[in-house]
């Protein structure tokens, strides 16, 4: 019996339309397609020849959307292998030349990727979305995601978004960033930092 795998289309953008893979469900939650077109609506044009970095990428498809959308680079992280291998081929069905993934614990990678660009003349954005379903060792996850935020020294951040779960108590600042809006999507949220 084959089993069908889900898959999701790109929204915008030079690669509108090409169709990319979407892990099992039972991992991974695939950013849903009001949240994600309500995400490059706030972009816009700010996404052109930014660096895109998308911690707990799962299949990449916030970052392959950003290249779609004339990013310069995505650095994608992800954790479980399963989804690794279906974000490689992902990004060879966009662009791998403009893909970087790393395999690996995000709170390890995202801070060495950061060093690496931070003396870069590119902007980055960085995009954080961690898992919803606290999975064993889950339960710190964003109390993690916000120390890895307070921590970045970077001076080139144009903006850092976290998706959430909505029911999430957001802190105002993080280090030195503030909080300037949050939309809600049902159960997903999008808070957007910028510098304070």
């Amino acid at each position: 019996m084959k089993v069908n795998t889900p898959t999701t289309k790109i929204i915008a953008g030079k690669y509108k339309g090409k169709t990319i893979s979407l892990p099992s469900l039972e991992v991974t939650r695939s950013s849903k397609s009001r949240l994600k077109e309500s995400l490059f609506n706030v972009l816009q044009f700010d996404i052109i020849d930014k660096i895109f970095i998308e911690s707990f990428a799962g299949s990449g498809s916030i970052g392959l959307e950003a290249i779609s959308r004339d990013a310069k680079r995505a650095y994608f992280v992800e954790l479980n292998k399963n989804s690794y291998s279906i974000l490689i081929k992902n990004c060879k069905a966009i662009d791998m030349n403009k893909c970087e993934t790393q395999l690996g614990d995000t709170f390890v990678q995202t801070p060495n990727i950061l060093s690496s660009v931070k003396n870069s003349n590119d902007e980055v954005i960085l995009y954080i979305d961690p898992p919803f379903d606290y999975r064993d060792g889950m339960e710190d996850i964003y109390q993690k995601s916000f120390k890895m935020i307070e921590e970045i020294e970077n001076e080139n951040i144009f903006m850092i978004i976290v998706e959430h779960v909505s029911t999430l108590e957001i802190p105002q600042t993080l280090g030195k960033f503030s909080l300037s809006k949050t939309k809600k999507f049902g159960k997903s949220s999008l808070s957007y930092y910028k510098y304070s």
